[in-house]
């Protein structure tokens, strides 16, 4: 065993001799004995990698050939990254529309500003179904008014009593107040229908027929987003 390795390293002692190619210094090889101006490494018959007296770990762990002589001190190689996903696009907003909703509360009794269990009812079912559904409610209007019976300075505090009736129930639901406005019309908008109801009729009947100005008016101003657009049917 020993004269096989003698043989070697005479044999590689007459390699330098005769090739004078040979470098024993080479900034890519460093450690190692080169061939030729090809930073060619040097190796035994048995293909070890020959080495310089200047050889370090942290040399050879540099060199061009470090996986074919020391590829237990070779750097690892950088992790690979990660591929990017691709980013999710936010979905798109959806337009937003104004909209106008309105409700008359009729039928108030006669000379009283609460609403009746019918005008609560009918508020409930539009607050539900028409109010609810609103994005954002931008302001609540409630307009108070009577019937013409009666002096107008008493008309005018009777509707504004009977616009904070209602304020005071839609509050109650819910509703901001600080969205909500509210005001007494008196007489001055009755229901075009009441014109027939003539004064010579009894006190009794005159009441009935204008019931319908005795009532209280909502309005809603608020958005909600546009319905989508159908598409159109193909020819």
């Amino acid at each position: 065993m020993i004269s096989a390795f003698r043989s070697v390293v005479a044999g590689l002692a007459a390699l330098a001799v005769c090739a004078p190619a040979i470098a024993q210094v080479n900034s890519k090889n460093q450690g190692y004995l080169i061939w030729g101006a090809n930073s060619d490494v040097v190796t035994t018959p048995s293909g070890l990698c020959v080495r310089t007296s200047d050889w370090t770990p942290a040399r050879a762990a540099a060199a061009d050939a470090c996986k074919q002589c020391t590829p237990e001190l070779c750097p690892a190689p950088p992790a690979a990254k990660p591929e990017a996903k691709p980013e999710a696009k936010p979905a798109a907003k959806p337009q937003m529309m104004n909209v106008e909703l309105k409700i008359e509360l009729q039928g108030i009794a006669f000379n009283k500003a609460e609403l009746t269990d019918d005008n609560k009812k009918e508020l409930d079912a539009f607050l539900a179904k028409e109010v609810k559904p609103l994005t954002k409610i931008g302001a609540v209007i409630i307009t108070g008014h009577t019937d013409r019976i009666g002096s107008e300075k008493y008309n005018k505090k009777l509707s504004e009593r009977r616009a904070l009736a209602a304020k005071d129930y839609i509050v109650g639901k819910g509703i901001d107040q600080k969205l909500i406005f509210w005001e007494g019309k008196g007489p001055k908008q009755p229901i075009p229908v009441t014109k027939f109801c003539e004064n010579k009729m009894k006190r009794k009947q005159l009441i009935e027929c204008l019931a319908p100005n005795r009532r209280v008016t909502v309005e809603v101003v608020g958005t909600k987003p546009k319905p989508e657009a159908k598409p159109k049917p193909k020819p």
